[in-house]
């Protein structure tokens, strides 16, 4: 067993890396890591995962000391060789720890003191007790929709058993429900349309083969989509199928075109041409190509007739004569800034050359977010390419694997959520919780329906850091302070742990076993535990069972079965499916002792697969899933909801602050926050040694034109602060001409240090983006988040540059 009170904390970091990261799975091993060296140390190496990557480790005498990437010369997994670091990092949650007010008081003690007050390290039990406790008193004194969760694929560790929306699902259903989420911050505004447009959501749907890409398309136009860095990283095995395609195709002598604010990785790689418009104005270009389309006469009129329903409803509009505005070239040049005869000159390339418009999540993270993906797919109607090798438009191969040609794995079972209680409460979009809470009763419209916000009471967060993912700090700090009772499982101290009354250890994915497959089946993989949990830490389904247990409802809660027991019942399970697909697995046994992924051939029924060809090859025996069974350029359900937000048809709406605002005279800089590269959104940014790589002067690095630059006095490597009315952050400047002038960027997921902890408006030292998003809904049709909608204003950093704290526990803990 390995002495949970032996941490690494006292080492230097220079010294750690130098011992852990610097060297291979058959690397040195340091005698501090050690505790000392043995005459026969005990060495074991394990296969496990990361967001980034599987990865192989190595353990001496129970401590982790080194990991690699697996199969490094085939996927560069970047952060594989911080394991060690991550795991042994200063800002583990070691124990379980209680608020001290809420210990003394119970519910709703000194609720203004979250986020600033001292914890107190209580035993599992008592913690557990707790909790039960009050899952009970507020189930019985106000109901079950009382209680908020908000289960987020995006922010867990690894896993069919472990998934913390799995364990949490079971558990809430077992108890009747709680208030839960509909959609998602990633791709919300998208994933609510498209089923009306297309009868898919797009972004989530198996991806036209980069085979297929590779062999038939002439054009790629990169809308706003970063792949050599988005396909880095995601929240099921990554084996790095995609970024290999994407190697080989950059080596093509295809065109390349990137539309995007940013001079991207992408467009460097590829040596794309480079077309910077304006920030949330894609939709205007698109609309200004499909004019050049349509006066041209290079719309597809047959593909238009065919497979698309309401084309005739939105021409009017496109040509002006519903509003007055004709769409042309050089109106869109107007608003997006892109000259008309460059407009022109891109729409004729994708009528005449075999092209793909390949988008990512970017666009529809913006105010309006629906209207992007919407208009893409009706542009690439006109174009007509849509259901041929390689080409019409795609909405997923930003994401790990997606692309990649189907295998043969079977399905692996997660842990099975239990029957669905018939009265559950009701769901609300992930990205309006702040308002829910501080709003309860109020009434919103949502993709047709009405949704009553419900009284929130308790807070029952596992393991998501919505202290970090959600837009306008201030605000979701103010409504953080409404609930009695905050409870948070967490890995380090977030700002969301921070701000919570209860807070749970759990233990890494290198700390667990369990069982995943990679998205598109070409693997199922084992996760090896490389050393036991460090301090008391746990498990996700360990600590949902002694939840249970607190409860009285262990043996419902486990079925009886200890998480090994699930693993081998998921896997088995996973055999008997590929059996009856005449596939041979091996024993669990054999595959868990073997110890690495166990990889499936090709589907060859699905080896060079397109999107929508079998709609194209026959519309009426393969319709869409829309109610015309075609694409629908003007939807009628749509049309039937009313809003003013989000009307029949693709259209232009000025988001509510742009460059060509008002407001732009006193915040003159468009921020974008897009992902970044060495993190899956603020996962891993406790790793200094990873920091170390892209922070500037010791901080989240901010990438400002040259000219906005030079106008401000600020240069590259100074300490700069980034403010509007909603809030400020200090960053480390990044000055280059890789991004158009009046657009900042400043990546998502950089932790929240603010002087004052808990206090709102409070200068955040270090670097988070959320401090200055607002939150407000893209319509009333998808209620999704704004991310890349805020207009800054930026000056370089004259007061004393204070040290940035954000890793630091809470004194004691």
């Amino acid at each position: 067993m390995v002495d949970k009170n032996n941490n690494q904390s006292g080492i230097s970091r220079r010294r750690f890396m130098k011992l852990t990261g610097a060297v291979g799975i058959s690397g040195a091993v340091s005698p501090i890591l050690t505790n000392k060296v043995l005459a026969h140390d005990i060495e074991k190496e394990s296969f496990n995962f990361s967001w980034h990557g599987p990865i192989k480790t190595k353990t001496v005498n129970g401590k982790l000391v080194s990991s690699e990437g697996y199969r490094p010369e085939f996927h560069d997994n970047s952060v594989a060789p911080f394991m060690p670091e991550y795991v042994y990092s200063k800002s583990r949650v070691k124990y379980p720890m209680v608020r001290k007010s809420y210990l003394e008081h119970g519910p709703g003690a000194n609720r203004e003191a979250r986020g600033s007050e001292d914890f107190v390290r209580v035993s599992w039990d008592k913690a557990t007790s707790l909790i039960a406790g009050e899952l009970k008193r507020v189930i019985k004194e106000h109901g079950n929709s009382a209680i908020l969760t908000s289960i987020s694929s995006a922010y867990l560790t690894s896993g069919r058993i472990n998934y913390e929306g799995a364990c949490m699902s079971r558990l809430a259903n077992l108890m009747g429900g709680f208030t839960d989420c509909v959609s998602e911050y990633s791709t919300g505004a998208a994933q609510t349309i498209m089923p009306h447009i297309t009868g898919s959501t797009d972004v989530y749907a198996q991806q036209t083969s980069w085979k297929t890409v590779m062999e038939n398309t002439e054009v790629i136009i990169f809308w706003a989509v970063d792949p050599m860095k988005t396909l880095q990283a995601g929240f099921s095995p990554n084996m790095g199928l995609g970024l290999d395609w994407m190697k080989k195709i950059a080596k093509t002598n295809k065109k390349f075109i990137m539309i995007d604010p940013q001079r991207s990785a992408t467009a460097i790689d590829f040596g794309a041409e480079w077309i910077a418009p304006v920030p949330n104005t894609d939709v205007a270009m698109m609309l200004g190509m499909a004019y050049a389309l349509q006066e041209t006469g290079l719309e597809n009129k047959e593909f238009l007739d065919e497979y698309t329903s309401g084309y005739d409803k939105f021409l009017p509009y496109l040509l002006g004569k519903t509003d007055g505005t004709p769409k042309t070239p050089e109106w869109a040049e107007s608003i997006c800034q892109i000259k008309a005869d460059k407009i022109r000159e891109i729409a004729k390339l994708i009528a005449t050359k075999p092209s793909l418009l390949m988008s990512g999540w970017s666009m529809q993270r913006a105010d309006h977010g629906e209207q992007p993906p919407w208009m893409l797919v009706t542009l690439a109607c006109m174009v007509g390419q849509i259901g041929l090798p390689g080409c019409g438009y795609s909405m997923g191969q930003n994401y790990p694997d997606s692309g990649a040609d189907l295998g043969q794995a079977p399905t692996i079972p997660y842990l099975d959520y239990g029957d669905y209680p018939d009265d559950a409460p009701a769901l609300i979009p992930a990205a309006r919780t702040t308002d829910a809470l501080l709003n309860p009763g109020e009434v919103i419209d949502y993709n047709g329906e009405k949704i009553t916000y419900p009284d929130i009471k308790m807070i029952f967060n596992e393991y998501g850091n919505p202290q970090c993912r959600h837009q306008e700090r201030s605000k979701m700090l103010t409504a953080w302070k409404k609930p009695d009772t905050i409870v948070t499982h967490e890995i380090c101290w977030t700002a969301s742990a921070w701000m919570s009354d209860i807070v749970l250890p759990v233990c890494t994915a290198l700390e667990r076993n369990d069982i995943d497959a990679c998205a598109v089946g070409s693997a199922i993989t084992p996760i090896k535990a490389a050393i036991e949990p460090e301090f008391e830490s746990k498990e996700p389904f360990t600590i949902f069972t002694e939840i249970a247990r607190a409860l009285g409802i262990e043996e419902e809660f486990t079925m009886g079965k200890t998480t090994m027991e699930l693993i081998n019942d998921s896997y088995d399970t996973a055999r008997k499916r590929a059996k009856n697909n005449g596939i041979e697995m091996p024993e669990f046994e054999e595959f868990w002792e073997k110890g690495e992924p166990l990889e499936f051939p090709i589907d060859e029924k699905d080896e060079g697969f397109v999107q929508h060809q079998e709609f194209r090859e026959d519309p009426l025996l393969e319709p869409l899933g829309t109610a015309t069974g075609k694409i629908e350029i003007y939807c009628k359900n749509i049309e039937k909801m009313g809003y003013d937000d989000c009307g029949p048809h693709p259209t232009w709406y000025e988001p509510f602050e742009y460059l060509g605002s008002p407001i732009a005279k006193k915040f003159p800089l468009h921020m974008v926050s897009p992902h970044p590269r060495y993190r899956l959104h603020s996962q891993y940014n406790q790793c200094q040694s990873l920091r170390d790589i892209y922070n500037v002067a010791g901080h989240e690095p901010v990438t400002i034109n040259s000219k906005d630059a030079k106008l401000r006095n600020i240069k590259d490597g100074d300490v700069v602060r980034i403010f509007n009315d909603r809030g400020q952050t200090l960053a480390g400047a990044r000055v280059t001409d890789n991004i158009r002038p009046d657009v900042i960027s400043l990546c998502e997921g950089g932790w929240y240090d603010p002087v004052e902890r808990g206090v709102p408006g409070s200068l955040c030292k270090h670097g988070h983006a959320n401090t200055l998003i607002k939150d407000k809904p893209t319509s009333k049709l998808a209620q999704s988040c704004n991310s890349n909608t805020a207009l800054v204003q930026i000056e370089k950093y004259l007061g004393k540059v204070l040290p940035v704290t954000a890793f630091d526990p809470p004194k004691g803990a």
